[in-house]
């Protein structure tokens, strides 16, 4: 287990993939999808009320100090990651079939992470107070901007996110979020303190999603309709996707001259994309049956994300270390 920790592998993502094969092996049927229907939604909405009964409004107008790289990493997560993900979507998309592709566009329009990245950046030894505001602002932003961004794009390729659907988006996560902001002063600093209490309803939600959408799936036929062959091959597009997505964060801090905490956080931040925010957006703008095969693609980047980025932070901190040895001798 050790081994694996230090791989970035835990026990949460064993969890998650744990989720994917229960619901391929034992979907939910009947009454129980009801019920598991149900039990989503509600976690969903408590899992964005959390979300803004935690975050402190001072600390993003802080961040926001730090225009450079704010602006950065928003224009990584929201234009350069869209323009990539149509480019790889108009090569692959035929290969891919209409659902994968359809996933492909969905991961490249979703926030950045924010517990994952913030955690990436302080064992990188990078700018903490800047990264928490940069996730944070790309989740504030991401919860409205990703489903115009969704209805914009797919309509574009002839599809589109229907009224109901904006409307559930409004219900089931805009006004948690707002309703958790509003009542911030009297519960947020409770909700600080049992951090426990938060992890629980923070993963709990996500491993429920994940559970319901490959449940669904599996009942619609998913499996049957992705063949082995595609699935490698989306493995491939998401590494190319990475790879450029690495590439253009560590140009971008080079290229700009930003002090090495700040590349840190831009890297991190610009890079990731957050499956606590993309599933539940994607459980809310897609029918029940196609969301296990549109998720698969934020799946897959977000378990090689946390692979590489934790390979990634462990070497620059032990880069850091070494330098500030040879300083000191």
């Amino acid at each position: 287990m050790g081994y694996l920790r230090r791989l970035g592998i835990d026990g949460y993502m064993m969890l998650l993939v744990a989720m994917v094969l229960l619901g391929a092996l034992l979907p939910a049927r009947g009454m129980a999808a009801e019920v598991l229907h149900f039990a989503t939604y509600w976690a969903v909405a408590l899992l964005f009320f959390v979300y803004g009964a935690k975050l402190d409004p001072a600390s993003v107008r802080a961040g926001l100090l730090n225009w450079r790289l704010q602006g950065l990493t928003l224009g990584a997560t929201f234009v350069l990651f869209p323009v990539l993900g149509l480019g790889l979507a108009a090569v692959f998309g035929g290969v891919l079939g209409p659902e994968m592709t359809t996933g492909l566009l969905f991961l490249s329009l979703l926030p950045s992470t924010v517990q994952s990245s913030i955690a990436f950046t302080s064992i990188a030894g990078g700018n903490i107070p800047a990264a928490i505001c940069a996730a944070s602002l790309s989740n504030m932003v991401g919860v409205v901007l990703t489903p115009a961004l969704v209805s914009l794009v797919l309509h574009r390729d002839g599809g589109g996110v229907s009224a109901d659907a904006v409307i559930k988006i409004g219900e089931q996560i805009v006004l948690p979020f707002v309703a958790g902001q509003l009542v911030r002063p009297w519960i947020g600093a409770f909700i600080r303190r049992h951090k426990l209490l938060t992890m629980i309803v923070d993963r709990g939600s996500i491993l429920l999603i994940v559970y319901s959408a490959f449940s669904a799936g599996t009942v619609a036929g998913l499996w049957s309709h992705v063949p082995a062959s595609r699935l490698l091959l989306l493995f491939g597009v998401i590494a190319v996707f990475l790879a450029l997505a690495f590439a253009a964060m560590a140009a971008a801090g080079r290229g700009l001259r930003l002090p090495d905490p700040d590349r840190s956080a831009l890297f991190f931040c610009g890079s990731t994309k957050s499956l606590a925010s993309g599933l539940p957006i994607a459980s809310a703008l897609f029918p029940a049956a196609s969301v296990g095969a549109i998720i698969l693609p934020t799946m897959i980047y977000h378990i090689s994300q946390l692979l590489l980025c934790s390979v990634i932070a462990q070497r620059i901190a032990r880069r850091n270390q070494a330098t500030t040895t040879a300083e000191r001798v």
